[in-house]
């Protein structure tokens, strides 16, 4: 028996844990993935909160590695292509958490999940696009917003990074939002041309001032970020929020009187997740990640949850 290296979640609330484990087999419709890179997304505490639709499970859905296997009746894949999957798993899945996911050595998937990783784009590159830099992607891409317009992104972090250099290669007068000085000259290496900082600006009057964002991609994962920036909108404008956040906000109706303002959400979605790897290789957008081996996952994870991470974490698993 083929036995491999993975990280699992046993229960709800228990923390991951290094296994090894027999390698899984491909069943119809699906292919065996040698698993190259796999991304740490703020998503994956959600397998420990007690989303998984089964446990013993394992997490990670940014995931990108090479067709070792095709189970019966795969005709759209081969074997030695570099493939990538991310939340939408096929067949109605989701990866990590109605079946297994990247954080180990090999994972099985349904062949309608996944796209092709083109050569431009290192493993370890490619991962964090398959969610993180496909939700800033989905939002830019699906906005309001014309070339020429006004795009802000609040939040400078493993999202927001590479939502500046989206808004900026899309040809979008792009505003950087961040808390302290500290962040603004990365800003404006990726591509912003306007900085606004929290802490010492009043942010919608700073947005005002440059005639009022079109879009506005709240990326900050705390309503206490997002709640100033519907103010900051020109008439028509929209918030569109790519945060994880459980807290309430403290919008009124008044908010909305000003205009034909608007908030909605953005999410995953395969051939959006194709778009962005397309166009983030025509346009040389790339993520700042930190790489850690499988066996230090826990601690990655730990780190990123702390928001510690220098943007991206991406596990590297070398068979």
């Amino acid at each position: 028996m083929n036995l491999m290296k993975a990280i699992q979640v046993h229960a709800k609330g228990e923390p991951m844990k290094l296994v090894e484990i027999p390698v899984p087999q491909p069943k119809a419709g699906q292919v065996l993935i040698q698993v190259e890179a796999c991304g740490i997304c703020h998503g994956d505490s959600k397998v420990i909160e007690g989303w998984a639709s089964e446990y013993p499970r394992i997490p990670g859905h940014e995931v990108v590695g090479v067709i070792t296997q095709l189970g019966i009746g795969v005709t759209k894949w081969k074997v030695g292509q570099r493939v990538g999957i991310g939340w939408h798993g096929g067949h109605n899945h989701t990866t990590a958490l109605t079946m297994d996911g990247g954080y180990a050595e090999y994972m099985v998937a349904y062949e309608d999940g996944l796209i092709l990783i083109p050569n431009e784009l290192s493993s370890e590159e490619a991962a964090p696009i398959l969610c993180a830099g496909e939700t800033v992607f989905s939002a830019i891409r699906n906005s309001k917003a014309r070339p020429g317009d006004i795009v802000a992104v609040s939040g400078i972090g493993g999202l927001g990074h590479l939502a500046i250099q989206y808004a900026k290669k899309a040809g979008f007068q792009t505003v950087a939002i961040s808390r302290g000085k500290e962040k603004e000259e990365l800003s404006r290496k990726l591509g912003a041309h306007h900085y606004i900082d929290a802490e010492t600006e009043d942010i919608a009057k700073s947005l005002k001032d440059l005639g009022g964002a079109k879009v506005i991609i709240a990326t900050a994962p705390n309503a206490k970020a997002i709640n100033p920036l519907i103010n900051g909108l020109c008439v028509g404008g929209e918030v569109i929020i790519a945060a994880v956040s459980d807290e309430p906000l403290e919008w009124s109706a008044m908010n909305f009187l000003v205009g034909t303002n608007t908030v909605k959400g953005t999410f995953t979605d395969i051939n959006e997740m194709e778009a962005a790897i397309k166009f983030s290789v025509l346009a040389d957008v790339r993520p700042m990640i930190e790489v850690f081996p499988l066996e230090q996952a826990k601690e990655a994870y730990e780190k990123m949850m702390a928001a510690k991470t220098h943007f991206r974490a991406v596990l590297s698993i070398k068979k």
